[in-house]
């Protein structure tokens, strides 16, 4: 099948109604485990953050609690090594960008650069064997260091911050982690295999890419938040097959479109950091809950969860900040698509063929 016969099973109303399929967890006390740990972690960093001399700084510990979220399929005794690994990616991109900031920067080379930190980000996540949520999450942290730095005292600041919400995070984890043992969780999904260096690296590259060709198509229509555009893109990369990429784009749009207005209607009152922070700790344990029913239902507790831990970071820029969101969405969710069509080998066609029709004959 060549690429432009693939088009049309590609964009089938089968894929469309695949994609809001539910199915049931690996583990739903797991995730429920991981979203309490993650949501105690942000709860306490950014609490504590917020009532210190250095406030102004409160998303950034956020951040790093992040890494609570990962390895919560893993067996007991990588866990930990996965928390503090999540830890690293989600503190040192976050500090590279800000310093190439400081150095003068100008936006474009920011976008490449945050381009090449998710292909090579996507690497080491397969490498590491680091798993669900995936590399999104490291690049969604990375995007906090494209804006403008004014010192490099900022710089060490912000790579603190985010390193210290994620030590909480690794402390918070390996207190409660007996919480997590699940005797019904089957053993195959206990870990990610990881993909050959040679296959992994070439899917870092096409990443990279996808993600640099979003970001730039943003800035030059002059949208405000274009980092955001190659979030987009590479969370539609990450889909094995063709139909699953589909099924991502599709699933990140329509989930973000919904998440987009929940935060609208939340940021639309003015509310108090008290009020935002507690919706960010309430969505991030709900995102854990639904996440693995379907990726749309949790996007839309994901997307306003990351526009109001935006806002915690830069208060003054809530502005626009739901319909930018979905721009980027749409826009990196088209890059992803156009770009996994175009680099897909035979065999991928073949697969999706099969699977159409397969979805036809069911």
């Amino acid at each position: 099948m060549s690429r432009r016969a693939a088009i049309r099973p590609l964009l089938a109303p089968a894929r469309i109604r695949e994609s809001f399929a539910v199915a049931a967890p690996p583990s739903l006390r797991n995730a429920a485990v991981a979203g309490l740990q993650t949501s105690l972690a942000v709860l306490i960093v950014v609490a504590a953050t917020h009532l210190s001399p250095w406030a102004h700084l409160e998303g950034y510990p956020a951040l790093g609690a992040l890494a609570a979220l990962f390895g919560r399929f893993a067996p007991a005794e990588r866990r930990m090594p996965i928390v503090a690994l999540a830890g690293l990616l989600l503190t040192a991109p976050l500090g590279l960008l800000s310093a190439v900031s400081m150095a003068g920067a100008a936006p474009a080379t920011m976008l490449l650069c945050l381009a090449l930190l998710a292909g090579v980000l996507s690497v080491l996540v397969n490498r590491w064997r680091i798993g669900a949520p995936g590399v999104v999450i490291f690049v969604f942290a990375a995007c906090a260091g494209v804006g403008p730095v004014d010192s490099w005292r900022t710089v060490v600041e912000r790579t603190a911050f985010t390193a210290a919400g994620a030590a909480v995070a690794w402390w918070i984890c390996r207190a409660s982690d007996s919480l997590r043992a699940d005797p019904a969780l089957p053993v195959a999904t206990a870990a990610d295999g990881a993909r050959p260096a040679l296959h992994a690296g070439i899917a870092g590259a096409r990443i990279a890419l996808c993600a640099a060709t979003a970001a730039l198509l943003a800035l030059a229509a002059g949208w405000a938040h274009p980092a955001w555009a190659a979030i987009g893109a590479t969370a539609v990369m990450q889909g094995t097959q063709l139909h699953i990429t589909m099924h991502r784009a599709v699933q990140r749009t329509v989930g973000t479109v919904l998440g987009a207005g929940l935060a609208w209607l939340f940021l639309a009152h003015h509310p108090t950091f008290w009020w935002v922070l507690l919706a960010v700790v309430l969505l991030q344990f709900a995102t854990e809950l639904v996440i693995g029913f379907n990726y749309v239902f949790g996007l839309i507790c994901v997307t306003p969860m990351a526009l109001l831990m935006t806002s915690l970071a830069a208060p003054h820029a809530t502005a626009g900040m739901p319909m930018a969101r979905v721009l980027d969405t749409v826009l990196g969710a088209l890059v992803g698509i156009a770009f996994a069509l175009l680099f897909s080998t035979l065999d991928d066609r073949a697969h999706l063929a099969a699977h159409h029709e397969k979805a036809r004959a069911g």
